[in-house]
C-alpha cells in the first residue's frame, strides 16, 4: 500500500499546472494595479491643474434701503465683498520634491 501511494501521481500534474497560472494570474494582477494607480493619479493631477488655472476671483456689490424718513440713515443695508486670485505656490506643477543632503548628527547632550 505504501508503494502505490508513492507511485500515485494522480492530480499533480494538475496542481502544479494550476500553482504556475495562479502565479501569473497575481504576477499579472500586481502590474495591472500598479497601471491603474498611475492612471488615476495622472487625472487627479489634471483635476489639479485644471482648478489652479481656474479664476477663482469675485466680487459682489452691497446694497442698501434708505430710511422712509428723511432723516439719513440705512433702514437696512449688507456690505459687499470681493476677492482676487492670484497664483498660488503649487499651482500647474510648479512645486518640487526636493531632498536636502544627508548630514550627520551633532553631538547629543544631556
Amino acid at each position: 500500500m505504501f508503494m502505490t501511494f508513492l507511485n500515485d501521481e494522480a492530480g499533480f500534474v494538475v496542481s502544479a499546472e494550476l500553482v504556475l497560472i495562479a502565479t501569473v494570474l497575481i504576477l499579472g494582477l500586481i502590474v495591472g494595479l500598479s497601471s491603474i494607480q498611475h492612471a488615476i493619479v495622472s487625472e487627479l493631477n489634471d483635476i489639479g491643474d485644471a482648478t489652479g488655472n481656474s479664476n477663482q476671483s469675485y466680487w459682489y456689490s452691497g446694497f442698501s434701503k434708505d430710511k422712509d424718513n428723511n432723516n439719513g440713515g440705512f433702514s437696512a443695508y449688507t456690505r459687499g465683498s470681493a476677492t482676487n486670485d492670484v497664483l498660488d505656490d503649487c499651482d500647474n506643477d510648479q512645486c518640487d520634491i526636493s531632498c536636502d543632503v544627508p548630514v550627520n548628527e551633532g553631538p547629543k547632550s544631556l
